[in-house]
């Protein structure tokens, strides 16, 4: 199998692990294989992917998409290094409220599966970093969620301080808000 998966302390959330090929020339490796997804429990049909580029201290998220246009996602770590967190925002969960966090990296080739009804976000920890995403579900503003991602309930360990967030990022209310309001899957 070209993967190994490692489910992580919420179970749902899925660290895969790429069998890399090394050589003078560079490497070669699976980044995604439907099949051995799905050998490993993981339906995942990817409809969209997205790229996006950020520098040292940056935090993206924590950000998610209720309702049927709820997101699965498949993220990885092409160029540089990045803290990524995935918070069970299901209400019934057992786990909701909990946080499951990685670090990936463009040398470690990890990428992490984020089940609906997670949010998820990340610090960089380079200099830059490219970060690509492969998503179950097409982007639908009108469905679009987040969580603070300094929410105190939560308590993420983010390891830079003074991070640089978009005013929006920075505008999310925190999980118990989100909850109070009716903005959780």
């Amino acid at each position: 199998m070209p993967f190994d998966f490692e489910r992580l302390d919420i179970p749902d959330v899925v660290l895969v692990k790429p069998k890399v090929f090394r050589d003078p020339r560079g490497y070669f490796m699976e980044a995604f294989a439907s099949r051995a997804f799905e050998a490993a429990g993981i339906r995942f049909s990817v409809v969209q992917e997205n790229q996006s580029y950020s520098r040292r201290g940056v935090i993206r998220g924590l950000h998610y998409q209720r309702g049927e246009r709820a997101q699965a996602k498949l993220v990885r770590v092409v160029k540089g290094e990045v803290f990524d967190v995935a918070v069970d925002i299901r209400p019934s969960s057992p786990t909701f409220g909990k946080y499951v966090a990685v670090r990936l990296s463009e040398d470690n080739a990890y990428s992490l599966y984020i089940p609906r009804g997670f949010a998820h976000g990340f610090q960089v920890l380079s200099d830059d970093a490219i970060v690509v995403y492969l998503v179950d579900n097409d982007y639908a503003p009108e469905a679009e969620g987040g969580i603070r991602w300094d929410d105190p309930d939560i308590g993420i360990p983010w390891p830079l301080p003074n991070p640089t967030l978009s005013e929006k990022d920075r505008g999310w209310p925190t999980l118990r808000e989100a909850l109070a309001r009716g903005l959780v899957p």
